[in-house]
């Protein structure tokens, strides 16, 4: 490429700012298209740990992320009556200096950390992408049409750059059984500085109150040993679906509920994984949970985008804008740490969520015992990636 290199972006979530961030520092012009209107705001607390804490040192935003981090100090354990009968500190999952943030607010600080060299396009996507051996054509929903020598989806589980470019989904996502919900309620239903789980067999709810925010988040997840029809983007399906799931009558079950469907932000989906065979095809490259999803329950996803975004950047930059060069590498440097992020989900699920009462017992034990704690401290490891 001989012109500065036009790099279209799709997602401002976690992994499009950083992307775009890197690649303004090594000589690039991206633009980040957002379908949502504004920045999304709420989401689960996210963990930032080992290589990603580096990088957002050297992005200048690691003191803005510390000020908003979570307090969250213990996953408590809880039966009908409220009563405590397990739990773990969160030391057990974070080394020191790693931090949790939640997702929209780690979403806000890196928008705020590119906006002023970045060029954001909000409420609109991609609608269709045709390739050409030295450009790629976009049509917008907004009937918009550009030329960028890239394009990268940074767009998430439901990714439209991947099921435009280079899978569709039917053929990327692999469900794992379990469907999870979350929303805005009141700080009140939860212990202050705490994660706290109440377990029947196969479901769990839960809220997660940190001090430093005026309000919790709970979260319902459940087993289902088939697929359920429900769409994605149908909420009212979706609230119905775990109103019929969740009809217990203890703990705060019915209060979580109520606050929860009634919430602006409620969300709701399969957990399910990315799998597929390459991350790229042509012009078109994939980045965080539209490539490799490993799931929320493998705690990895945040520092998987950042590190991912950053090591994307890098290659492209070292490879002069050759992107078949800079997608290679990327892939084969990254794809190893991914797959041990996803093979830590079916610990954290069956620790989470266990099927049966005799399970939701002996985790109980185990946690008791610290066998837990132990077992999830190996799993959990911090994800880690060198650029080549």
């Amino acid at each position: 490429m001989t012109h500065e290199p036009r790099i279209l972006i799709s997602g401002a979530s976690i992994a499009g700012p950083t992307l775009a961030y890197w690649l303004v520092r090594n000589g690039f012009r991206p633009t980040v298209v957002e379908r949502s209107p504004e920045l999304r705001p709420g989401g689960n607390g996210v963990d930032i740990r080992a290589d990603s804490v580096r990088i957002a040192e050297r992005m200048g935003v690691l003191p803005r992320l510390r000020e908003r981090a979570t307090d969250i100090r213990e996953l408590t354990f809880v039966d009908a009556a409220d009563r405590r009968v397990a739990g773990m500190s969160t030391r057990t999952f974070n080394a020191d200096g790693d931090l949790e943030i939640m997702r929209g607010d780690l979403a806000q600080v890196l928008y705020e950390a590119t906006a002023d060299d970045v060029e954001y396009a909000f409420g609109d996507s991609i609608a269709e992408l045709i390739q050409r051996p030295d450009a790629v054509e976009v049509t917008f929903d907004s009937d918009r049409q550009a030329e960028f020598d890239l394009v990268l989806g940074a767009d998430g589980l439901h990714s439209r750059t991947r099921n435009l470019a280079v899978t569709p989904e039917a053929d990327a996502l692999h469900h794992l059984g379990v469907y999870f919900a979350t929303a805005r309620v009141d700080a009140e239903l939860g212990r202050p500085h705490s994660v706290t789980l109440y377990n029947t067999p196969g479901k769990v709810a839960g809220v997660y109150r940190s001090g430093t925010h005026d309000t919790a988040t709970a979260f319902f997840a459940f087993r289902a040993s088939r697929t359920l029809e429900v769409d994605h983007r149908d909420q009212n399906a979706q609230k119905d679906l775990l109103r019929d799931y969740f009809d217990d009558r203890d703990w705060q079950v019915p209060a979580l509920l109520d606050q929860a469907v009634a919430d602006d932000g409620f969300y709701f989906d399969a957990v399910s994984q990315v799998r597929i065979p390459a991350w790229s095809n042509g012009r078109v490259a994939l980045v965080g949970d539209a490539g490799y999803c490993a799931t929320l329950l493998s705690g990895a996803g945040a520092a998987l985008a950042i590190e991912g975004a950053h090591l994307l950047a890098t290659e492209l930059a070292a490879a002069a804008g050759d992107h078949r060069i800079a997608f290679r590498r990327y892939e084969r440097t990254l794809r190893p740490t991914v797959l041990r992020a996803q093979r830590s989900v079916r610990v954290s699920s069956a620790m989470l969520i266990p099927a049966t009462g005799g399970h939701i017992r002996l985790r109980n034990q185990l946690t008791r015992l610290m066998v837990l704690q132990t077992l999830a401290s190996r799993v959990y490891r911090p994800v880690t990636v060198r650029a080549a």
